[in-house]
């Protein structure tokens, strides 16, 4: 049929735009898993380490996504710039597949050096899009988008509202975050980052029991600890120990002991000849040794740290990776 539209009236139109908007919501508007992926630090690589290099590092982050995007039943929208927009038709498969997709980086960055890993953040929200299987749009995309901008590497952040959706083995791996004032947006977010590691076996916060202090782990593959907080106007230490008493803070170095990510675990490395005992085993200088939730460290004998896990015990839980 063909619309005359110099025919119609200023209502006639109105009228006509509302009943196209309903048409539309009613054939197109569905809820969509909604995920961003961006690489951390693309173009400080780019300008280190070529446009070869750089180009590579990209290419490993679409090669990786294309694995485990077969593998769940998503949809590569667009790849644009340093990063890619999925879309999946249930949550689920999305979580399983962004977790997947870190274990594998993870993975394939522990036979490369520190200059040539890949960091990935990834944002994640569940929300009503128009779609045709091709287009996707609408304000819930946009959200997805700003909600991956606020995970560092090695993390996957996702609203709130989405994680409420999630089936409870799940929900216990998510620790709520401060609402955020996401570009685009009136009213602050309230997001949630989830761990996707087994955490089981990975540590996710640390306790300093002579300071009462309790700290999440950073999400990177090292975390150093020392009593140094800067070196040459850097941070020398992502876990800074300290204490009233100089007296004691003069046995612990400046930096002490590192953990280490692996595939298969959290590593203590010691980097220091002060005392340092892994339950209750002394390990020297250059060694290093596995740790896991509950394992205790004691450093100098007079700092405790108790490594933790945000899992209930005994809460059921699937293993990725």
């Amino acid at each position: 049929m063909t619309i005359d539209y110099d025919a119609l009236s200023l209502t006639d139109l109105i009228k006509l735009q509302a009943e196209i908007e309903r048409e539309t919501r009613a054939r197109y508007e569905k809820p969509v898993a909604l995920v961003f992926t961006d690489v951390v630090g693309s173009t400080a690589y780019f300008e280190r380490h070529g446009d070869a290099a750089g180009r590579a590092l990209l290419q490993r982050h679409l090669d990786l996504l294309d694995s485990v995007m077969s593998l769940h039943q998503g949809r590569v929208v667009d790849t644009a710039g340093d990063g890619a927009f999925c879309t999946f038709q249930r949550l689920l498969p999305a979580v399983l597949a962004m977790s997947e997709l870190q274990s594998q980086i993870a993975t394939d960055n522990a036979r490369r050096s520190v200059d040539h890993k890949l960091g990935l953040r990834i944002g994640i929200h569940m929300g009503e899009v128009l779609t045709d299987g091709v287009i996707v749009t609408g304000d819930a995309v946009h959200m997805a988008a700003r909600v991956s901008n606020t995970a560092d590497a090695g993390e996957i952040h996702l609203t709130q509202t989405t994680m409420m959706q999630l089936p409870p083995a799940f929900r216990v791996r998510c620790k709520p975050l401060p609402a955020a004032r996401l570009k685009g947006f009136a009213e602050a977010v309230p997001l949630a980052s989830m761990e996707w590691r087994d955490t089981r076996v990975f540590p996710t916060r640390v306790t300093i029991e002579e300071t009462y202090q309790t700290l999440d782990l950073p999400s990177m593959d090292v975390v150093r600890f020392g009593r140094l907080e800067e070196h040459d106007g850097k941070p020398a230490n992502e876990v800074v120990l300290a204490h009233a008493d100089p007296q004691v803070m003069r046995r612990i170095s400046r930096w002490h002991f590192e953990l280490h990510r692996r595939p298969q675990g959290m590593f203590l490395r010691v980097v220091s000849r002060a005392n340092t005992e892994v339950d209750g085993q002394v390990v020297g200088l250059g060694e290093e040794v596995q740790v896991k939730p509950g394992s205790v460290i004691k450093l100098g004998w007079v700092i405790t740290i108790r490594l933790q896990s945000d899992s209930p015990a005994g809460a059921e839980e699937t293993i990725i990776g």
